[in-house]
């Protein structure tokens, strides 16, 4: 029987505000390429399903600066190409400078179906929690975005000194909520984080594919809201 419910956080509960692709279309514009924030969406899911399975074989933020500065440039390239645009590795360097200036700024704000899975889900009794990569302040974030009332813990990768998709982040999830592994789901966005380490450790993983990136997966349930989920479960 499942008694614990675990949530990834970014583009599973909540988002980035402003939205990336706007930011993205903002910076592009200023080195003359003109890309609506509607056209780069699909652009920006693609290059991000690359960042997060090349942050679960070694995490970005811990790499050297050189390397880091690699990986955001092939970010970039991949998003680009998405969209027909072949930029020189100069002026991609030169993009990904500007970007990092001005998504400092970025804050989350909660999808329309979090908050009231989350009260569904809780009043259903189930235990709730979020295991997220970010090594940030989630408490305050979470009280900020009214979630807390519904998550009985958050465990952050700087918590535990590992990314998912390693086993010490759900393990310790697992020993926060006190259940068995065969007692919990994990639902995340990424297929090589969030569905294979959770399988790793024995808990059963579901898929949140709000943009249909993952037509091909078959080996596990693949969701396309929250929604979804309290009518599963």
């Amino acid at each position: 029987m499942i008694k614990a419910i675990f949530f990834d956080w970014f583009n599973t509960l909540a988002r980035y505000e402003p939205p990336r692709e706007e930011l993205h279309s903002q910076v592009l514009h200023e080195f003359g390429i003109e890309l609506s924030p509607d056209k780069l969406i699909p652009a920006v899911l693609v290059a991000d399903r690359y960042f997060f399975e090349e942050n679960a074989i070694s995490p970005v933020g811990k790499r050297s600066r050189e390397e880091q500065t690699e990986a955001y440039i092939h970010y970039t390239k991949i998003m680009l190409n998405e969209v027909g645009v072949k930029p020189s590795r100069e002026l991609l360097l030169e993009i990904v400078k500007k970007g990092q200036r001005l998504f400092g700024a970025l804050k989350f704000i909660l999808f329309d179906d979090t908050l009231p899975t989350l009260k569904t889900l809780k009043e259903r009794k189930f235990i709730l929690g979020s295991l997220t990569n970010y090594d940030k302040d989630m408490a305050s974030i979470c009280h900020e975005l009214g979630v807390d009332p519904y998550l009985d813990f958050v465990v952050t990768s700087g918590e535990v000194g590992v990314d998912k998709p390693r086993p010490p982040i759900f393990l310790k999830a697992l020993e926060k909520a006190n259940v068995e592994a065969s007692e919990a789901v994990h639902v995340g966005d990424q297929y090589q984080i969030d569905v294979t380490g959770a399988r790793g450790v024995g808990i059963t993983p579901i898929l949140i594919d709000r943009y249909n990136l993952y037509p091909e997966v078959t080996d596990c349930r693949r969701i396309k809201s929250l929604t979804e989920l309290a009518q599963f479960l």
